[in-house]
């Protein structure tokens, strides 16, 4: 260069040219007008430009030329942009320098000069510029693109290579990936080259062949170089050909972002044609996995493409039914609605066929279930409706939808109405009801029919029996469910169980006992069981006139039963009036000692929570010993002593029991402690002189020498008498459950509590009585009990033994100034039923709260220790 040369150094020299610029920039005698100011501020940026080391940022070719003889060589310097420093695509001349760039730098350097108001100049002669035309350096661009081209085939037969090796070095795959790509990308009309060379292939290959081995980062790579091919229409053919769907998806659930992002790039381009959607959506978890991503706002933009591949797809008619499968219902929904009638057919048959989830199922009742409702009316569409609603049956949240949808008349006209359906269609629609009815506070209320009667209506009830002598066996059982269902109800219960058996419909119930197939027996012991809890006598009775008592206790008895059976057995049993002959001759002791022992097993094999069934047999179980508790002879007493039913019964109490089971057992309590008091009270009388030996104690065993009397039964009592309640230690656990949140838990707690305070009030017995209770907690829980009670036969009972208590004085001397006590009493006082005022007048008397107004209650009436 001979400016270069005129300062006295070598022009290859950068760096003294990078000195000499310095120097110009702080030369202190430079001019400061402002022509001169702009050429020279030209001036410096050209000198600035030639001072630097020209870089070439050409793409990185990675040849090898001392290990390649066939590598293609470095770019010439003419092919560099001297603005850019990289190869140019577009080269032209600027005419008046003659210097050549490429085009869209100079176009730049141009604008810029225009903008900082100087004038346009040459960048690398300086030259200020009169004319800016730019004329296409063809010569030039000629030989670029030759030289490109076999740039191009030579990285290319060198991926092909590195793709071909055995084995597989990752550092060639990846640079081989890299020059694919980024040929693809910068040179699209060579993309045919790739593709004739079978890079694409190879590709392919390498993804289905080598996934694991390469790792996610490669796999992102291979993805990507494939996307930029797919912009090639016959390279997309080849991947379809060889699987590249399969491998897309399988990298949806890659480790890296990436790899996931761009597989879901790579379907979102093959789903703009419909064949490739269709195959797409068949591909094993595609659209699974496509709906799991779309659902996943971690990664907002990565959702969003697989939220548009899925659109893409549900345009196809033949991925309905896939989309739906993964959870995409919109497509189906949309023509469930919308459609033709026989599309509505179609779409009601694919909601029927499909496993769905409770999510899935609620969403496709909230949006078709009247057009299932109105496809009934359609002899075509009854079928693939019927199926589809009794899929949708099987979420119990469902019921009130379907209600709301009037699905109860269309269903019940079918069940009986309509002219000829087949047994299957009949099937479809009792099972769908049943479905409805299993769970209560749904379908009370709504209308069954036409005629606006509801399900648990007398006619309909009576039309459902009378099915079950006319349908087949696989529908009648189906029948029993649904009867089952409505008399589970507690609005429906008492009214359904009316109409069954005052209407002998209990007779056709019965030999369903007995049939053959467990899950006729199921519903229809579940049934009687669930009449025998509002007509019991009745159901005795019928029980009685057809010699089927004895069924009970073998079906009971019978280990292979099944549970549901023995449970409901038993609870039939239980609740069915039963006469002492009846007891002895039908249970008797080794029943009983068969129940203690079932019970005792139940006891310790679960402590925690038991199933329903579990519980209905501990239910029936204590039911059964009841009926010992009621009418007691000394065979009887024998039994209960023998099998230790106190004991038994105080066992029940414990917490992790049910409500029912603890007020049964405190039932049994109450019944055997006041025969222990009745009997006390026969035998109380003098005994009559009889030799020596004296009489045997019935309720509490032999005197010892020097017996210790029983506060209760002011006589020895021994614990395995099974008729005192505190020789048993039944008091603590009766008090315990005072605390009960079931009120009739605690009315049984209280009324078995109650046999201890029959005593006359003013007898020392009585007092050691309240002593023991007192002791055991039972004052302040009854008190407690009382300030809080809101039933008002709980109330009264409560307030009874509260009263008598307050009769002994220091008791009512401790609680008199208990002003929550005195406060519940103020309110009894007021508001109570009769028994009740009188019990709270007489306790605020007692505790002086009020003037005593009749001699039993006054204070001269108390007693004192």
């Amino acid at each position: 260069m001979d400016l270069a040369r005129a300062l006295g150094f070598d022009p290859g020299d950068r760096a003294e040219f990078f000195n000499q610029v310095k120097l110009f920039k702080g030369d202190p005698f430079r001019s400061q007008s402002v022509p001169e100011r702009r050429v020279l501020v030209s001036l410096e940026r050209i000198l600035s430009n030639w001072s630097a080391e020209p870089v070439t940022v050409t793409p990185n070719w990675d040849f090898e030329i001392a290990e390649d003889a066939a590598a293609p060589v470095f770019p010439f310097k003419s092919f560099l942009c001297p603005l850019t420093k990289e190869v140019m695509r577009d080269p032209v001349v600027v005419l008046e320098s003659s210097q050549a760039y490429e085009r869209a730098a100079i176009e730049y350097w141009f604008e810029r000069c225009i903008q900082d108001g100087r004038d346009p100049t040459c960048p690398v002669t300086g030259t200020v510029l009169k004319s800016l035309e730019l004329k296409p350096n063809i010569g030039l661009a000629g030989a670029i693109e030759e030289w490109v081209g076999r740039v191009i085939d030579y990285q290319i037969k060198s991926s092909v290579q590195s793709l071909n090796e055995e084995p597989l070095s990752v550092d060639q795959v990846e640079r081989a990936l890299d020059h694919v790509y980024k040929v693809s990308e910068e040179h699209p009309s060579s993309r045919y080259i790739i593709r004739n060379a079978g890079v694409v292939q190879l590709i392919v290959t390498l993804l289905s062949n080598n996934s694991k081995t390469i790792g996610s980062r490669l796999r992102s790579k291979a993805l990507t170089t494939l996307l930029s091919m797919a912009k090639d229409e016959e390279s997309k053919k080849i991947m379809l050909e060889r699987g590249i769907t399969r491998l897309a998806v399988h990298s949806l659930i890659g480790s890296s972002t990436k790899e996931r992002e761009y597989a879901t790039k790579l379907l979102l381009e093959f789903c703009n044609d419909e064949d490739c959607c269709a195959r797409i959506a068949s591909e094993k978890g595609a659209l699974v996995l496509l709906s799991s991503i779309a659902g996943n706002m971690e990664y907002p933009s990565l959702s969003k493409l697989a939220e548009e591949v899925l659109r893409l797809m549900e345009r196809v008619e033949d991925n309905v039914q896939c989309l739906a499968a993964a959870g995409r219902f919109g497509p189906l929904i949309s023509r469930l609605r919308d459609g033709s009638v026989g599309v509505k057919i179609e779409m009601a048959s694919l909601v029927g066929r499909m496993t769905l989830t409770n999510s899935c199922k609620e969403q496709i009742a909230r949006q078709g279930a009247r057009v299932f409702v109105e496809l009934l009316f359609h002899q075509e569409g009854r079928g693939p409706s019927l199926q589809a609603l009794y899929n949708l049956s099987g979420l119990d949240g469902n019921a009130t939808i379907l209600i709301e949808s009037s699905v109860l008349p269309s269903l019940i006209e079918v069940l009986f109405h309509t002219e000829d359906p087949s047994h299957e269609l009949k099937s479809l629609a009792a099972s769908t009801i049943a479905n409805i009815v299993s769970k209560p506070g749904h379908w009370e209320l709504a209308s069954a029919d036409k005629d606006g009667n509801p399900m648990h209506s007398e006619i309909i009830v009576l039309r459902l029996l009378g099915l079950l002598n006319c349908l087949p066996s696989q529908c009648q059982v189906i029948v029993l469910r649904i009867l089952c269902g409505i008399t589970l109800s507690p609005q429906a219960s008492e009214l359904v169980a009316s109409h069954i058996t005052s209407k002998g419909g209990f007779g056709t119930i019965i030999p369903f006992l007995e049939h053959l197939e467990v899950e006729h027996r199921v519903f229809a012991f579940k049934l009687t069981r669930l009449l025998s809890e509002w007509f019991s006598q009745y159901i005795a009775n019928e029980l009685r006139l057809s010699n089927k008592l004895t069924i009970l206790k073998e079906k009971l008895l019978n280990n292979q039963s099944t549970s549901d059976e023995r449970s409901d057995a038993a609870q039939i049993l239980a609740n069915i009036s039963l006469s002492e002959d009846e007891i002895r001759t039908l249970l008797g002791g080794n029943f009983v000692e068969w129940t203690a022992v079932t019970l005792k097993n139940q006891l310790r094999v679960s402590n925690a929570r038991s199933s329903q069934t579990a519980a209905g047999m501990q239910e029936g179980l204590i039911g059964l010993l009841l009926h010992f508790t009621r009418n007691l002879d000394q065979e009887t007493l024998n039994i209960i002593r023998e099998n230790h039913l106190m004991a038994i019964f105080c066992e029940q109490l414990d917490y992790s029991s049910k409500p029912k089971v603890k007020r049964l057992a405190a039932i049994g309590l109450k019944n055997l402690s006041e025969f222990g008091r009745s009997d006390t009270a026969r035998d109380s009388k003098p005994p009559s002189s009889s030799g020596f030996c004296s009489s045997l104690v019935l309720v509490c065993g032999r005197a010892s020498s020097q017996p210790s009397t029983c506060p209760i039964h002011n006589r020895p009592c021994h614990e395995d008498s099974q008729l005192c309640l505190l020789k048993s230690n039944c008091i603590k656990p009766l008090v315990n459950i005072l605390n009960d949140s079931d009120t009739d838990v605690q009315l049984a707690a209280v009324d078995a509590l109650s046999t201890l305070l029959l005593l006359d009030h003013t007898s020392r017995s009585f007092k050691r009585v309240v002593d023991e209770l007192e002791h055991l907690g039972a004052v302040d829980a009854l008190t407690t009990l009382f300030t809080e009670v809101r039933s008002e036969e709980l109330r009264e009972k409560t307030i009874w033994m509260i009263e008598k208590i307050l009769r002994v004085e220091i008791i009512s001397s401790r609680y008199a100034l208990n002003h929550s006590l005195v406060r519940a009493l103020v309110e009894a006082f007021k508001h109570g039923n009769t028994n009740t005022r009188k019990h709270a007048q007489d306790a605020l008397t007692l505790l002086k709260q009020l003037s005593g107004v009749s001699g039993k209650t006054s204070s001269q009436t108390r007693i004192k220790r």
